[in-house]
C-alpha cells in the first residue's frame, strides 16, 4: 500500500518544512508548494489525499485556491485543513473559522487548524479526514 500524499500550501517555508517534517515521520508522502499557482501545478501532477492551506499568501492567495478547488467537481472531496493565524479572535478558533467563510463566501473547511500549529491536533486532524475518505477495508 503506498502513502498517502499529503499537499502543505504555505507562503513561509519554514512552516512547508515543520508540516512536512510531522507528516513524513508518520509515514505520509509530502510535496509543499508557497502559492496557489504551485499549488495548482502539484495538484495536476498528482492528486493529494489532502491538503494544508494556509489562508494569507501572496500571489494567489489561499482563499482563491480554496475556492477554486471547492469549485472543481473532480477535487471538490479532497479534504482541505485551512491553517491560518488568528489574531483580533482572541484565539478563538470558530470565530475565525466562520469570518472567513462568511467573510470569502466559501463552503466550510474540512477543518481549520490555528497558528501556531499544535503538532498533536494536526495530526489528529490529518489522520481523521485521511481515514474518513480512505477508510481502511476490512480484514
Amino acid at each position: 500500500m503506498s502513502a498517502k500524499r499529503i499537499l502543505v500550501i504555505d507562503d513561509e517555508q519554514a512552516a512547508c518544512l515543520y508540516l512536512a517534517r510531522l507528516f513524513q515521520e508518520r509515514g505520509y508522502s509530502v510535496a509543499c508548494a508557497n502559492d496557489g499557482y504551485e499549488a495548482a501545478g502539484r495538484v495536476k501532477q498528482a492528486r493529494p489525499d489532502l491538503i494544508t492551506l494556509d489562508l494569507s499568501m501572496p500571489n494567489k492567495s489561499g482563499v482563491k485556491f480554496y475556492r477554486e478547488m471547492k469549485s472543481t467537481p473532480e477535487l471538490s472531496r479532497v479534504p482541505i485543513v485551512l491553517v491560518a493565524a488568528v489574531p483580533g479572535f482572541g484565539g478563538k478558533l470558530r470565530d475565525a473559522e466562520r469570518y472567513y467563510v462568511s467573510k470569502h463566501q466559501v463552503p466550510p473547511p474540512d477543518a481549520f487548524v490555528a497558528k501556531p500549529i499544535d503538532p498533536d491536533e494536526m495530526i489528529g486532524v490529518v489522520e481523521r479526514l485521511v481515514s474518513e475518505r480512505h477508510p481502511t477495508p476490512p480484514q
